[in-house]
Formats: structure tokens, C-alpha cells, sequence
């Protein structure tokens, strides 16, 4: 299937990054020299995408001068500066600058780095993965064992069939949210217009058997604290060297 729309989620206040944050929003802080929004758009450009939303919030200004100078896809802003709408609230609000087709959702900090390079991008294989008759979304997942910054929380758990349901201790093949899925737009059309978590519909996806997952291959990297920058570059020099 071919997707050629995509939001990304950059309003956060990143506040485990403070300092940093302080005086820049967290997706523009730097890994290995690129803003880490800036991997986040050229995965969703490499796999199709014309048009991307990005919603904005702290240090909007800043956010919006260095979306307006990236080149080679259209970037519309939903702004959140009057409010923050949390995951579920901001992508259901920016949503609506999208049309109706299947549309890439990403987090503006997580992303992940050596994919193979004799197949497929991750994120045009989770494409070709979704269905829209039997998903309501298909999520990239990362396997714990391949993983930079993470804290050790475990997701979900995913089965032989694909679909995925919450962890619990001792269940098969668990993996973590990678932070990039695949939903029809129309998904969240009866979403309220408060603040809300997106995981409400992770959960409303699992219990009508309708949430599917697909584990990517490489590395995947979060940067949640000052610390966490050098353990990111590390990985990336690491994974460079062996490529």
C-alpha cells in the first residue's frame, strides 16, 4: 500500500531533558549532529510520504523556523501553543489538515538506525503489512534486546498472527512501541476535542483483535535525558562501523 501522508508528534515538553529543553524543544536536540526530528522525516520521505503534519508547542517559534526550511515534502503545523493536547488529542487535531487515506503517525524523538540495505525501509514494509479490513493500526515494535536509552518497559506482547495485546509477565515475543504506526484517519473521527492519551485507542484497537504489530529490523534508539544523548551516539558510531 502506498502512503503518501504522515503527522508527527514534536508538541512535548520533553522535561527529562532540562536543562537542554530549557532553550530548545526537545525534537531539534541533536544526535551525532541531526536534530532528531529531522531522522524521523527522512524515514517517512524514504517510505512515500508527500505531506506531513507536525504539530507544535514548546519553543513553537523555534520548531516552525526549522520545519519551514526543510526541503522535499510538504509540512503543514498544527499549532498547540494555547494547549497541549497530549498524544491522542494532538493527533486527532492534526489529523484533521490529512484527508482520508491511510496516513504514517511518528514520534518526533524516537527513531531507529541499520536497517538492512538489501530490503525494504521498516516503514515501507509495515505499509505493504497494513490492511485496513483487519487492522485499525499497524505498529512498528522493537525487540528489548535491540534497543539504546530504553528504560526496560515492555509494551506489548505480539503474536504468531500478528496482532499484539498488552504485556503481562511471562507472555511470548514481547516487544516495545517504536514510536511509528499506520491508521486510517477516520479511526479517531469520534475523538473528543479535549486533551487525551492515545493509548485509549491502542486499547479499544486490541480488545476488537484489530491492533497489529510488525518488529523492525536495526536498532532503535530513545533519548530521554542528557545523558542518553552520548549513549545514542555511541550506537550510531557502532552501527556505522559495522555497515
Amino acid at each position: 500500500m502506498k502512503i503518501t501522508q504522515a503527522m508527527v508528534l514534536a508538541a512535548g515538553l520533553g522535561t527529562r531533558m532540562r536543562p537542554i529543553t530549557d532553550a530548545t524543544p526537545k525534537p531539534l536536540v541533536k544526535i551525532s549532529g541531526k536534530p532528531m526530528i529531522d531522522y524521523v522525516l527522512e524515514a517517512l520521505v524514504e517510505a512515500g510520504a508527500e505531506t506531513v503534519v507536525v504539530n507544535v508547542h514548546h519553543h513553537a517559534d523555534q520548531m516552525e523556523a526549522h520545519l519551514a526550511a526543510y526541503a522535499g515534502v510538504e509540512i503543514k503545523i498544527s499549532d498547540e501553543r494555547d494547549r497541549l493536547m497530549d498524544s491522542g488529542g494532538g493527533l486527532a487535531k492534526g489529523l484533521k489538515q490529512l484527508g482520508p487515506s491511510p496516513a504514517f503517525v511518528m514520534n518526533a524523538d524516537l527513531f531507529w538506525i541499520g536497517e538492512p540495505k538489501d530490503q525494504a525501509s521498516n516503514l515501507r514494509l509495515l505499509a505493504e503489512m497494513f490492511d485496513p479490513e483487519t487492522m485499525d493500526i499497524a505498529m512498528l515494535c522493537a525487540d528489548p534486546e535491540r534497543t539504546t536509552g530504553h528504560n526496560g518497559k515492555i509494551d506489548f506482547s505480539l503474536a504468531a498472527d500478528g496482532r499484539l495485546a498488552r504485556y503481562k509477565v511471562g507472555d511470548a515475543n514481547p516487544v516495545i512501541y517504536a514510536g511509528a504506526l499506520i491508521l486510517m484517519p477516520d479511526f479517531l473521527a469520534d475523538a473528543p476535542s479535549e486533551p487525551f492519551n492515545l493509548n485509549i485507542y491502542f486499547d479499544r484497537a486490541i480488545a476488537a483483535g484489530r491492533l497489529h504489530g510488525l518488529k523492525l529490523d536495526g536498532e532503535w534508539l530513545t533519548v530521554g535525558t542528557p545523558e542518553a544523548i552520548g549513549e545514542a551516539e555511541a550506537t550510531i558510531q557502532r552501527i556505522s562501523r559495522s555497515t
